[in-house]
């Protein structure tokens, strides 16, 4: 299982590499809706959203979601960067919420748990998740700041991977995710670390150690709480796992958990710690 995890990992940094730093941004942006919609064709499988013609329906209100913020935000002839923090701010503070959820779950079920509610929850997050990517990659040096949060993500993940593997005995979240521990937490932090001070030491004119961990450790403790929140949502459901597109892994849901928290975050920070 890990093996095929890992092929199936290298195979999707072929593609995202190349398309991230080929494509113009506002066509890297538009290559991510068929992303955007997968994740939204999972998500309505999770909220048990039966009949194929009402989901179909669900992917069209994603659509028209991401419309009316492209719209919003001037897009593609301009880009409105305060609507856009505006928007960041509200995605930030309803994952604040979905923190309180998750510490009071299984008993906090009953705010979040009618399937409208949640309905309208991921048409929220999945939109928030891509005016984070339109708004980071709108930054001078765009497409690199978009392959550090993404790198933040996944140290995050990795480093509560394998340190929970090998030293884990104490439970994160033993209701929502028996596999994550604090050891594995711990894990994700200390490579989070290791990035902060090779970049330091790379761009020592550039960047402080403050001022890019003010940017980092945010953004890596919120793509914990995405995982947490979507592991919550697949434990009400019943499910193991939102798909099986990526062998390995899952759905697409089951790997843009993390980034669906933790972009959002970035790009709201992002203006207060950008020096590079």
């Amino acid at each position: 299982m890990l093996r095929l995890r890992i092929i199936t990992a290298l195979c999707m940094i072929a593609i995202f590499l190349p398309a991230l730093f080929l494509m113009p941004p506002m066509l890297f942006s538009i290559a991510t809706v068929p992303l955007v919609l997968i994740a939204g064709w999972e998500w309505s499988r999770l909220v048990k959203i039966r009949s194929v013609i009402a989901r179909i329906g669900y992917l069209l209100l994603i659509v028209m979601t991401l419309f009316a913020a492209s719209l919003w935000l001037g897009l593609p002839d301009t880009f409105a960067p305060q609507r856009a923090q505006q928007l960041l701010l509200v995605a930030v503070g309803v994952w604040a919420f979905i923190f309180l959820w998750i510490q009071g779950y299984p008993s906090s079920a009953i705010l979040w748990s009618a399937r409208p509610i949640l309905g309208l929850l991921g048409l929220m997050l999945l939109g928030f998740t891509w005016i984070a990517i339109v708004t980071i990659l709108n930054y001078q040096s765009g497409q690199w700041l978009l392959l550090l949060a993404i790198v933040i993500i996944v140290l995050a993940d990795v480093g509560g991977f394998f340190a929970g593997k090998y030293f884990g005995k104490h439970k994160l979240a033993p209701i929502i995710s028996p596999g994550k521990t604090w050891e594995g937490f711990v894990g994700g932090l200390l490579l989070e670390g290791v990035l902060v001070g090779s970049l330091v030491w790379y761009l020592s004119d550039h960047v402080t150690v403050l001022g890019l961990s003010l940017l980092v450790i945010p953004v890596a403790l919120y793509s914990v709480l995405g995982d947490l929140f979507e592991s919550m949502i697949k434990r009400h459901s019943g499910v193991k796992d939102s798909g099986r597109l990526l062998p390995g892994h899952g759905g697409v849901l089951d790997r843009i958990d993390g980034v669906m928290a933790a972009l959002p975050m970035f790009g709201l920070i992002l203006p207060f710690t950008h020096t590079f």
